[in-house]
């Protein structure tokens, strides 16, 4: 089964959301600010991804963070940490695919890729 991570209120997860029901993909939801960041997973997504694309820099969450905790997140246990005490610094949304890919953020043209494999 698909799964997509995220906040339902976030425009990229609704795109994403939409992108997958348009195509007839059957798809959970995990809600982060219902469900948390399940840790397990996150090892796997840095593992897929790495820790400079899971972690949002550009948000607004990232901006409101004191430099000391924005300086945390520049080693794996340090990002870790902060993607588990706050989901909302995690880039959105995070997808596991039916043969194990990760993508992080939402990308139509790998998608399409991923799903056409």
């Amino acid at each position: 089964m698909i799964t997509v991570y995220g906040i339902p209120n976030c425009d990229a997860v609704k795109k994403a959301r939409a992108w997958l029901t348009a195509r007839g993909l059957d798809y959970t939801f995990h809600d982060f600010r219902k469900q948390g960041v399940p840790e397990s997973q996150l090892h796997a997504w840095a593992k897929a991804a790495g820790w400079d694309k899971l972690i949002n820099r550009q948000g607004t969450t990232w901006r409101k963070l004191d430099a000391a905790l924005q300086a945390s997140a520049a080693t794996p246990l340090g990002a870790q940490k902060l993607a588990l005490s706050n989901s909302s610094i995690i880039k959105r949304p995070v997808v596991t695919w039916l043969k194990g890919d990760v993508t992080v953020g939402f990308d139509p043209l790998r998608w399409s890729e991923i799903v056409t494999k």
